[in-house]
């Protein structure tokens, strides 16, 4: 069933999945909140219940902020698993498409092609940040929940998102909930050192359990800087971006499949050693940000002017910035040149963003320019308002992994005791804890909110 809201360009659809009565709602939100006459752009959500008769408004809602950025609202394929389904028994599930995202209006190269120019781009990117999805989170909440206050669970990013509520609209939210995302409030810098040495441990741990991809590991980059092989998608895959494979090592199953990547990368061909065509397609299906091109363009973007004291900081390219730190405060397991023929280790990469992948993966190449416009981007609005958190009544509960490889361990703590959010330090899961226990995760952090 298709029909039409009070709200102008707003519309939904009604159907029952597996038992579970879904809403779809679509509807126009301001590209820029400060100019909420000029361009519009739309909004996607699913609204999940239990409910036979579909939403209610007397029954609590919860919003899902997403992670990444550029991660699409869950689509399983049962609504009733999962933290979805421990949710479910409480409440009305708010499953948003985040702006950039989904069925949201999309960014990526295509919908950019529209630009005149790279600042036209850069114009236009520069809303699909933090503090316009809580925006948007507001205008959904007004129109789906009769304004009343819902609670925000924030996967990842997703907590960053959360943090950026309590600042902007703590007056939207009876609750708040992190798996594995409460934000640094420094610089991206202090951050990504943080996250060079969680994954240097994580590289450490993994290579002590599968010793012998060590060496496969070296063996593989040698081969990549001396011979073409090239990915399914048509580009030639490089030893850097081989390496970029580390982003696995910080989730739950990850070592796992990382090892499989390594088992038996070779085939003799003709008498000529060559990576075979599995390990290719295994690789390039990893490594591609073509279902999320927003997350390569925005990843650093995250980090940049989040709050007052840290407005009119550049990124710069940290990542590749910090590389230059090799030996003292990053190890040396990540030189982008090592000497593969030493004893000493060569390490994967984690969640850093190089320029190189704007060059080589198919999805973000025609982003390149407004990638490095981005990096050098200076007019950020704070995201997070300190101050804000410091007095903040908002309830919340995290849970804070303490082998995270993505979001600094000690930063979480930080934020949390100045918010006043309570913490379940764990190291029962890796970031990923959400997806690989969802049901029991939510209902520790909802124990941990109600104790």
């Amino acid at each position: 069933m298709v029909s039409k809201s009070a709200s102008e360009g707003a519309s939904r659809r009604t159907y029952i999945q597996h038992g579970v009565h879904v809403t779809e709602h679509r509807l126009q939100v301001p590209l820029d909140y400060s100019d909420p006459n000029g361009r519009q752009i739309e909004l996607f959500a699913r609204e999940v219940t239990l409910d036979k008769n579909g939403p209610n408004t007397d029954q609590p809602a919860i919003i899902f902020m997403q992670g990444g950025p550029g991660g699409r609202a869950p689509r399983p394929g049962d609504f009733n698993s999962g933290w979805i389904g421990e949710a479910l028994k409480t409440h009305r599930v708010i499953l948003m498409d985040e702006r950039g995202t989904g069925l949201s209006t999309r960014l990526d190269s295509l919908t950019l092609s529209e630009f005149a120019t790279v600042k036209d781009q850069v114009n236009y990117v520069k809303h699909f940040r933090a503090d316009n999805m809580v925006r948007d989170a507001e205008v959904l909440r007004g129109e789906i929940n009769a304004g009343k206050k819902w609670a925000s669970l924030g996967q990842s990013y997703g907590g960053f998102i959360n943090t950026s509520y309590l600042s902007l609209a703590p007056e939207g939210l009876s609750a708040v909930y992190y798996t594995g995302g409460l934000p640094g409030l420094v610089s991206i810098d202090e951050i990504y050192r943080r996250t060079y040495r969680a994954t240097a441990a994580r590289n450490e741990v993994y290579f002590k359990r599968y010793e012998a991809d060590q060496q496969t590991l070296k063996d593989v980059l040698t081969h990549l800087d001396t011979h073409e092989e090239i990915l399914p998608t048509g580009e030639r895959l490089t030893s850097r971006r081989l390496r970029m494979l580390g982003l696995m090592l910080g989730t739950t199953t990850g070592f796992d499949q990382l090892h499989y990547f390594f088992e038996g990368p070779f085939v003799s061909v003709r008498g000529q050693k060559r990576l075979n065509t599995q390990f290719l397609d295994m690789v390039g299906r990893q490594l591609s940000q073509g279902d999320s091109p927003m997350y390569g363009v925005l990843h650093e973007t995250i980090y940049a002017g989040a709050t007052p004291a840290l407005r009119g900081e550049a990124t710069n390219w940290a990542a590749e910035r910090l590389l230059a730190e090799v030996g003292s405060g990053i190890s040396e397991g990540f030189a982008p040149a090592p000497d593969y023929r030493a004893e000493s280790p060569v390490y994967l990469t984690g969640e850093h963003m190089y320029p190189l992948i704007y060059d080589e993966d198919p999805a973000l190449a025609p982003m390149r320019e407004l990638a490095h416009e981005l990096a050098a981007f200076m007019d950020w609005e704070p995201v997070y308002n300190p101050e804000q958190l410091a007095n903040n009544e908002v309830p919340g509960a995290a849970a804070v992994y303490f082998e995270d490889m993505f979001v600094p361990t000690d930063l979480s703590l930080q934020t949390a005791e100045l918010a006043g959010i309570r913490t379940w330090v764990t190291n029962e899961y890796q970031h990923d804890g959400l997806r690989a226990n969802g049901a029991a995760v939510f209902q520790h952090l909802q124990n941990l909110l109600e104790d």
